[in-house]
């Protein structure tokens, strides 16, 4: 099994978050509310859909944004809410992300239990979570961001009284 390495920790207090709530789930319309923030030339970060609700077969979607496009995109879906049904739009631009980037993560369960505990320690409530096979992002309060990366800088031993550098110079060949 490989060993999982944590190079770091990096953190965003630019981003906000829109909350579709009671999204009907059927295909197509997930494509139809990200092309029209596409069309608005507005990027999306983080996407997270519940599973739909068994008895209602409605879903909720929610997605991260540069807080900068965040009453704009809101503006773009809510004209959207006639066409596609959905209850409600949420916005909330008191976010920040959180993110542990390394290797190994997905052969090394360990991390993501620490990382959890990490932030449970500290106080952090996670909002959202996103992972890939060299990351785990989590959304939190942005009051909360600080302390969050402290809490996973000790977690995984990246406390460093003094940082230094390696650089490796060459041609390559």
């Amino acid at each position: 099994m490989e060993q999982a390495i944590i190079s770091g920790i990096a953190h965003d207090k630019s981003e906000a978050k829109i909350t579709i709530v009671g999204v009907p789930d059927r295909a197509g319309v997930a494509a139809r509310i990200f092309q029209a923030i596409a069309d608005n030339d507005i990027n999306i970060d983080m996407i997270v859909q519940n599973v739909s609700a068994a008895a209602t077969g409605l879903t909720d979607i929610s997605f991260t944004l540069p807080r900068a496009e965040g009453s704009r995109a809101t503006g773009i879906v809510q004209k959207l809410q006639g066409e596609i049904g959905f209850q409600s739009i949420q916005y909330d631009d008191q976010i920040g992300k959180l993110s542990l980037i390394g290797a190994g993560m997905r052969s090394h369960p360990g991390v993501t239990a620490t990382f959890f505990a990490a932030m449970a320690d500290a106080g952090v409530n996670i909002e959202m979570i996103s992972t890939s096979e060299i990351r785990i992002s989590i959304v939190c309060r942005e009051s909360d961001v600080e302390r969050a990366v402290k809490a996973a800088h000790t977690a995984f031993d990246l406390d460093a009284d003094q940082i230094e550098a390696v650089v490796y110079g060459g041609s390559g060949r």
